[in-house]
């Protein structure tokens, strides 16, 4: 089933317990993003206000008992978006109390499935994939109705294999 809009939010905001999700794109192409990119690129300093919202919804999340994560995917050397998320998205997200890990698989792979899906694992139960173009824009966002269990070891293995993105910057310093 596909998710648009409401049905996405509404779907996306009923978790009970954890939100989780899998980022794996090089680049997210995305409107609303796209000047905050821009600034970024051009050097300029980050809004005051960027990325309140999700922030504003993670606390909320956390208010209630929930929990929010990830583990985002990438290959050296970062492509600009990635450097763009890293200084301006991923620190707020943190505050805002987002558990964050980075997997660098420039190396080795780990047996994950990198081919361009991106899947939120909700309550250790459902999935919603995040379909891409190439060129990081989103297609659409669908239910998963299979076996979820490839999905929980994928998991497994994301957290074993990653590490805080604190950590990680400590690379960049």
């Amino acid at each position: 089933m596909l998710l648009d809009g409401d049905e996405w939010r509404r779907t996306f905001d009923t978790y009970e317990r954890e939100a989780w999700r899998f980022e794996a794109q090089p680049t997210y192409t995305m409107a609303r993003e796209a000047e905050n990119v821009a600034r970024f690129l051009r050097g300029e300093a980050k809004p005051a206000d960027h990325n309140v919202r999700w922030h504003e919804r993670v606390h909320r999340y956390l208010a209630s008992g929930r929990s929010i994560g990830r583990v985002r995917v990438v290959r050296r050397p970062l492509t600009e978006y990635q450097r763009y998320q890293f200084a301006w998205g991923i620190p707020g997200n943190i505050a805002a109390g987002e558990d964050i890990r980075i997997l660098d698989v420039t190396e080795e792979d780990y047996g994950l499935p990198l081919s361009g899906v991106d899947w939120w694992l909700f309550d250790e139960e459902r999935i919603v994939f995040l379909n891409f173009r190439p060129d990081g824009t989103q297609i659409s966002r669908e239910t998963f109705t299979g076996d979820i269990s490839p999905y929980l070891e994928w998991r497994r293995v994301s957290l074993a294999h990653s590490i805080p993105f604190s950590e990680y910057m400590r690379d960049f310093e």
